[in-house]
């Protein structure tokens, strides 16, 4: 390949591939190329956007992200020039300009609209490309990886064509995994009837839906993102509608083709919705307890134990931002500014008592809640029927969306929660690449904060809580109740829904939909082409393997690719890094944490447009640059 152009192939369009192509497109105006270079762009399902965002999808199905966080340009937009990398517009700002029933930059844009953007973005980056690159969009999928030697690597498609490329970026985003446990026993079981549906995880677009019943019995596990998409596929998407009544509740009007949806999950609890944002746009959050010098502290030192060495200074935290949410009526900024600048003195040294410090500067100490009373509020109770527990979920829900209504920074509870999103990239810095002990990995943070922050952080629009409210009222959706288990009846020929602690909950069902989030784990992938490259040792898991001199070890495999720092090149079953190839996004979940960010924050320089830009580099440097143009040297 000495002499044909330089060629890159990414696999995987969604925002992680489009960060690194954008990346690309702007270190190759910056020098252009000596000679030609050829980018492919591979994507299965719609090169562009990918999967997730296709924009095939129906408008009723929302993002979780409001419209004004969220950018794919890594700066933003230069007024009076057109958008190119580096530099263009938020999706906000998009929204805004092509459309003229934009409803505000606090919104929440259908999932479609924002497969639109990216198509944008993607159009915007192939505009702006220097003479002698060329992008090749392929809507193809990548099913087999093999080094050809010193020549790089030979990429084969799905129909059969090989592409030869330099070098290779795999951003390939959410796997299929291969079914097993009672998810495999609930497929095959319907597989062996032709009047059930079995329908595994993934997004609700890609689900067959539409073969469902009207007043069919339909269950669904889980009740996060995914549940509110099913449930608005399954009653908006069948022609239901919601009115509003005279006291703001919404009341769901049928249209008669709805299935009867029953829920559950092991809290019971439906996932929280966001508060309203009422932060100004450049504002950046800037911690005075869990800061970036404590945290190079932490980092320093012997391997960590989250619970016991992290957690805390989190929740400190927590604690000051409740309470100057708490006290903002109250209390002048000047006020607030004492007392959180003796709480960021006092962190200097120790963790902070948050309370006594707001009693010695006047403020009411406001505790922030704790993450699992809030994720379990049914813990340890038991329920007499289904109209006890519904009355019980419809208190909580009711409760939520009164905090979520007073917003992020007057609502004690979802301010503090806010803290989680704003200082992800400092907890990103302390748990990557193994920084905690494995049994404090596994347990402490992936078998608890990670689940618990996912579902109270990233939660729906508030509208999502309402329907679901209505729908409960109407009869359609029942949610059966906390440790609720989907099995099978051979007796009846059925599925069963039921919750171990609400007496008389079980039903018959027709069919189950798993609406879970897939785990990230390369030892289950189906795709053709991470099986084969994980058959081959090509990748392996990432494994997290500590102990102390002379003492026993421990460890644990993550289900991530295990991959170098940055560029984040994947290594083998021996340990070898392919410097030739990069591996980003969801694929490294758990190597890394909070892969699944679809965009990054407008106006701001994140880790994801670092990841990017690092991919770029090390993608491209095999290419030399042309010889600058003299300059003039007049007559």
């Amino acid at each position: 390949m000495d002499d044909d152009p330089w060629t890159v192939a990414v696999i995987g369009s969604g925002p992680r591939g489009l960060s690194v192509l954008e990346r690309m497109a702007l270190r190759l105006a910056q020098s252009p190329p000596a000679g030609p270079v050829v980018i492919h762009l591979i994507d299965a399902v719609e090169v562009g956007c990918g999967r997730v965002w296709r924009t095939d999808q129906p408008a009723y199905l929302l993002m979780n992200t409001v419209a004004d966080e969220i950018s794919m340009f890594s700066g933003p937009l230069v007024p009076g020039t057109r958008s190119q990398p580096g530099a263009g517009p938020s999706l906000a700002q998009w929204w805004q300009q092509h459309s003229t029933d934009f409803p505000g930059p606090n919104s929440y844009a259908p999932r479609a609209l924002y497969g639109q953007y990216l198509h944008f973005v993607l159009d915007s980056i192939e505009a702006a490309l220097p003479d002698k690159v060329t992008l090749v969009r392929r809507r193809q999928t990548a099913a087999q990886l093999r080094g050809d030697g010193n020549r790089g690597y030979r990429l084969k498609l799905a129909d059969g064509s090989v592409l030869a490329a330099h070098r290779v970026v795999l951003t390939t985003g959410h796997a299929r995994p291969r079914l097993t446990g009672p998810s495999q026993e609930l497929s095959e079981f319907a597989a062996q009837r032709t009047h059930l549906r079995y329908v595994p995880a993934g997004p609700a677009a890609e689900m067959r839906l539409d073969e469902l019943s009207g007043g069919s019995a339909v269950g669904v596990m889980g009740l996060g993102l995914t549940f509110y998409d099913v449930m608005a596929a399954l009653t908006l998407g069948r022609g239901g509608r919601f009115t509003e009544a005279a006291d703001g509740t919404l009341r769901y009007r049928p249209s008669g083709d709805e299935p009867l949806l029953f829920a559950g999950s092991r809290s019971g609890l439906l996932m929280p919705g966001r508060g309203v944002n009422y932060k100004p746009l450049d504002q950046v959050y800037d911690p005075a307890v869990f800061t970036e010098r404590r945290v190079a502290r932490l980092k320093a030192g012997a391997r960590l134990d989250f619970v016991r060495d992290v957690f805390p200074w989190l929740r400190a935290e927590m604690d000051l931002v409740s309470t100057l949410a708490h006290n903002r009526a109250a209390t002048g900024s000047a006020q607030r500014e004492r007392f959180v600048h003796a709480v960021a003195a006092e962190a200097e040294h120790t963790c902070p008592d948050i309370a006594v410090l707001a009693d010695q500067h006047g403020l009411a100490p406001m505790a922030a809640p704790d993450l699992d009373t809030l994720a379990q509020p049914f813990r340890g109770r038991v329920f007499t029927g289904p109209g006890h527990f519904r009355r019980a979920l419809a208190d909580v829900v009711e409760a939520d969306l009164r905090e979520a209504d007073r917003g992020n920074l007057h609502s004690p509870r979802k301010a503090a929660l806010d803290v989680l999103r704003d200082v992800r990239w400092l907890i990103c810095a302390l748990v990557d690449f193994a920084a905690l002990r494995p049994s404090s990995h596994e347990r402490d943070f992936l078998g608890w904060y990670a689940q618990r922050s996912a579902f109270l952080v990233s939660g729906p629009p508030r509208v999502r809580l309402r329907q679901a409210l209505a729908l409960m009222d109407s009869g359609v959706l029942t949610v059966l109740g906390p440790n609720t288990r989907f099995t099978v009846d051979a007796a009846h020929d059925r599925f069963v829904g039921q919750s171990e602690v609400v007496a008389d909950s079980r039903v018959l069902l027709d069919t189950v939909i798993d609406a879970r989030v897939p785990p990230t784990d390369i030892r289950l992938d189906d795709s053709p082409l991470m099986t084969d490259l994980h058959a081959r040792g090509v990748v392996r898991p990432y494994r997290n393997d500590w102990g102390p001199p002379h003492g026993p070890r421990e460890g644990f495999e993550t289900g991530g690719v295990a991959v170098t720092q940055a560029p984040y090149h994947p290594l083998s079953a021996t340990g070898e890094a392919d410097r030739g190839t990069c591996v980003l996004g969801i694929p490294t979940e758990h190597t890394r944490w909070f892969m699944t960010v679809g965009g990054r924050r407008p106006g701001f320089w994140s880790q994801f447009d670092q990841d990017a830009d690092d991919v770029a580099r090390s993608v491209l440097s095999g290419v030399r640059a042309a010889d600058p143009v003299p300059a003039h040297a007049g007559p």
